[in-house]
């Protein structure tokens, strides 16, 4: 699995395993990084967290020349949502995720939006709710869903085995971890997510966040000081 954050314009990655591809797409003021997947060779793909700037993920998706099947929510803050509904219409594909707690988020789409200066965001429902167990698949890539709540209640996180990968949203970043002070969130509840979730896949799992750099659990379990206790 390989990763490119390209600011500018979005160019496809090359694969090292020729398993899967990856470009993250910035989207919005808060910089968020909006994440294409997709397998090889069969270049099917799947959207993650398309929180805004659609017309910008509508280019990345044909100067990749991916085919998308489907959009993943890793939960429902408008940043990471608040083009959803617009990208389903204009793709017709379904959105699945997040975990159904955090449906009053969905619910409010517009109202959350309004409140940052973000128009044009439309509250909806996925088309299907993700818990924990699930699996999900794209092409030949399938993941599994982890329930991580404590960033919000409804937060997902989704792992592929096979690559060692997951994207984990906003739970965890490179050297911190997801803000709880928003409606919903609990710092004992995200810490507990993190150490009984993620830190079990392993330290060669290597991670794409809703935020920044990327990094690995490795490099987390040994650095961050909201897991080593130092915060």
């Amino acid at each position: 699995m390989t990763e490119q954050n390209d600011t500018q314009e979005s160019q496809q990655a090359e694969s090292q395993t020729a398993k899967a591809g990856a470009i993250i797409v910035p989207v919005t003021l808060f910089e968020q990084n909006c994440t294409i997947i997709w397998d090889e060779p069969g270049k099917k793909a799947v959207v993650i967290d398309p929180g805004g700037d659609v017309p910008k993920i509508l280019e990345a998706i044909k100067q990749t020349g991916v085919t998308v099947e489907k959009i993943w929510l890793t939960h429902g803050h408008i940043d990471h949502v608040g083009g959803a509904a617009e990208l389903r219409d204009a793709l017709k594909v379904p959105i699945e995720g997040p975990h159904i707690a955090d449906k009053y988020l969905l619910d409010n789409v517009v109202e959350s939006g309004a409140r940052f200066g973000m128009t044009g965001g439309r509250n909806f429902e996925p088309d299907r709710w993700l818990d924990e167990g699930d699996t999900v698949s794209i092409g030949g890539l399938q993941f599994d869903i982890f329930h991580c709540p404590g960033h919000s209640p409804g937060s997902v996180v989704f792992f592929n085995k096979e690559l060692r990968f997951a994207h984990v949203g906003d739970v965890l970043f490179a050297g911190s971890v997801g803000r709880t002070d928003l409606p919903g969130g609990s710092h004992a509840m995200l810490i507990n997510s993190i150490k009984t979730k993620l830190l079990p896949l392993g330290d060669d799992v290597g991670f794409i966040c809703g935020h920044g750099a990327g990094s690995s659990i490795g490099q987390e379990r040994m650095t961050n000081p909201f897991i080593t206790g130092e915060m």
